[in-house]
């Protein structure tokens, strides 16, 4: 629930109480404080970042609240003039959806220049009509009756805070969302100390939590920090120091304490700059199940695109459905070992990665398969996407030239009489003009019988049926659903945990159908088509351009998938071979970019809605800088477009 401006909520763990019960000391810690501030709610206090020094008495007559808002104006201006004041507060509401006017009952204005400044009358006559009760003002400024001299213990950015008048402490202001559309798992602050916390708040909402975020005026993009101030959510298979993980199992989450390290994956984003709000929600075990059947220890998270009724697709949903639906989160990572970034993107109509293996580190994350797992992350334009791929991976050369070729499987794409037949066509038209090449027509089957290794069977899909099926069912049997089940029987008297059906079917199947034996098979086939596909195939790698070629492919086509829609109970992992496939296999990049949306007749909404289309671009192994930086001058061009959140992407 929303408090009023100054309450406070404090958090006493039952060993407290218990202690209070026995007539001992307890110790109560303050976890913070809810406000709200012209209708909209804050979370504020805990710990302070600074302290305002001033020899001022602030009295009841000035604030009737223990903790109070107040804004940060730090400038350069020699005179702080009415038109200085009111071009700022404009920037920071344009910039920034923590601040508001209700955050002006007191300010603080923090001189940048050389030498004295000056704040003249009109300012001060503006800031009392806007509410402001005190003026607060570093040193270089000269002294006005209207202004109370100040100092900050620590240096400050710019923004809003909240601070309390009687100690002069002042503390971050994180204003509170409502995960409306359920893809967070769990919120989360920094604890201060490296680590994090889960946020101490909630807002009112049917089966949704608050998640809080920071003022956007707090950071700077630097060159050692290009990503700073991005609002970052991780899918929650990423260990993250401080918090449990879930990964959408509840005995999992109950069974293990809060990690003591952050994984190298996702610190490296902290590190550059990334602000991490909390944990999103997953298909259990990073699997792939189907929205409602198959979601049974939680919830499978909301895709806002059409009806609002539509799959998410996984398994990184929740990461998918955040960004599809929420304007104050940045950016989200996810997996992808199967299609797991890639699916979300499509459902979602959102710009979407599954890297080259080994693109980072998956230290400290909940495996699938290890040998084809990868960290993507989405985003809703190319711009922002392109800077977090470049930031996030290592190891990668920064081609700028373009390959000449464009692999185009007929068969794959819808006919052109088709609402996004005809949209995926003008789509390949545009790419091929911006490259100044025409497609160039593939069968990756014909190509495989033609110059595939003697000793393998003339059918690709003879040799792969079965090869991802075995990879992840097996692999992950061994490296988490053994260990897990041994660890959860020593706490429970030798009972076994709760498992969803879709990854407890995956798991019976590898094990009944071959076991270790059928994952060294499956090993070699993955490594007998990677091989074929950079030799034979359309992987090849080239000197100039990195790849030989971009291989498209449609990802999604605007179809529909109901999560109201009653399913057959799995019985194994997904089999066959695809395009999907291909970079799984190959360990080649493969991204996902918006390309348009399409019409359909709800059967929820009984009104015309709209499914995104999406493309997929592919290129050799380790061309993943090369690929981010095409779709980014795509978008410059005009050819790609950033999304909106909500029921469209592109809402006229």
């Amino acid at each position: 629930m929303a408090l009023g401006l100054g309450s406070c909520l404090w958090r006493v763990s039952a060993s407290i109480i218990l202690l209070i019960a026995t007539s001992a000391t307890a110790e109560t810690i303050d976890d913070g404080k809810l406000f709200t501030v012209n209708g909209i709610s804050y979370y504020g206090g805990g710990t302070a970042v600074s302290k305002i020094v001033t020899s001022a008495d602030f009295n009841a007559t000035q604030f009737s609240a223990d903790i109070v808002p107040i804004t940060i104006i730090r400038t350069g201006d020699a005179v702080f003039t009415e038109s200085l004041l009111k071009d700022t507060i404009s920037n920071y509401s344009a910039s920034d959806d923590v601040f508001q006017t209700g955050f002006l009952q007191s300010v603080f204005l923090l001189y940048d220049g050389d030498g004295r400044s000056k704040a003249d009358a009109s300012s001060h006559q503006t800031l009392q009509k806007l509410g402001s009760k005190v003026i607060l003002a570093s040193p270089p400024y000269k002294p006005e009756a209207h202004l109370t001299p100040a100092k900050l213990s620590h240096d400050l950015p710019k923004g809003p805070y909240f601070f309390s008048p009687q100690t002069g402490e002042v503390y971050q202001a994180f204003r509170l969302y409502s995960d409306h559309q359920v893809a967070f798992t769990e919120a989360a602050l920094s604890d201060g100390k490296g680590g994090f916390k889960p946020l101490p708040a909630a807002a009112s909402g049917a089966m949704t939590k608050s998640v809080a975020v920071p003022s956007r005026l707090y950071y700077t993009p630097t060159s050692k920090k290009p990503l700073a101030g991005l609002r970052l959510g991780v899918k929650d298979i990423y260990h993250i120091k401080g918090l449990r993980t879930s990964a959408g199992n509840r005995a999992y989450y109950d069974l293990y304490s809060p990690q003591n390290a952050t994984g190298p994956a996702i610190q490296r984003l902290i590190d550059q700059g990334a602000i991490m709000v909390g944990k999103m929600g997953t298909v259990q075990f990073a699997n792939g199940d189907n929205p409602t059947a198959d979601w049974v220890d939680f919830h499978c998270p909301f895709n806002p695109r059409g009806d609002g009724y539509q799959a998410p697709g996984g398994s990184s949903s929740g990461p998918g459905a955040g960004i599809g639906s929420y304007g104050w989160l940045d950016i989200a990572v996810g997996s992808d070992t199967g299609g797991s970034m890639r699916s979300p993107g499509g459902m979602q109509g959102l710009f979407a990665n599954r890297p080259s293996t080994g693109a980072v580190s998956l230290d400290d994350v909940i495996p699938l398969c290890h040998a084809l797992d990868t960290a993507g992350v989405f985003s809703r334009d190319a711009a922002t996407w392109s800077k977090v791929i470049h930031a996030w991976y290592q190891n990668f050369t920064d081609y700028k030239q373009y390959p000449k070729k464009i692999f185009h499987q007929d068969s794959s794409f819808p006919a052109v009489n088709t609402s996004a037949g005809a949209m995926l066509e003008d789509f390949v038209v545009k790419v091929e003009d911006f490259l100044s090449t025409k497609r160039e027509h593939v069968n990756i089957s014909s190509q495989w019988e033609k110059t595939r290794p003697e000793t393998t069977p003339a059918g690709i899909n003879d040799v792969l049926n079965t090869t991802y099926a075995f990879l992840t069912s097996v692999d992950q049997y061994r490296s988490l659903a053994q260990p897990f089940y041994e660890d959860y029987a020593k706490k429970h008297q030798g009972r076994r945990p709760f498992i969803n059906p879709g990854p407890l079917a995956r798991w019976t199947w590898g094990q009944s159908n071959g076991g270790n034996a059928a994952f060294d098979e499956a090993m070699k086939n993955k490594t007998i088509f990677k091989n074929w596909w950079e030799t034979e195939g359309y992987g090849k790698a080239d000197k100039e351009t990195c790849s030989e070629g971009i291989y498209l492919y449609p990802y999604t086509k605007g179809d529909t998938q109901y999560r109201n829609v009653y399913f057959s109970a799995p019985t194994a992992p997904p089999l066959g071979f695809s395009n999907g496939r291909i970079a799984v296999l190959a360990g080649t990049p493969d991204m996902v970019v918006p390309v348009g949306e399409v019409a359909y007749n709800s059967t929820i909404s009984l009104k015309e809605e709209y499914m995104p289309v999406t493309m997929s671009f592919g290129a050799a192994r380790g061309c993943d800088f090369m690929l981010v930086n095409l779709i980014e001058d795509l978008q410059k061009a005009g050819i790609v477009r950033p999304v909106s959140t909500g029921s469209m992407m592109y809402p006229s």
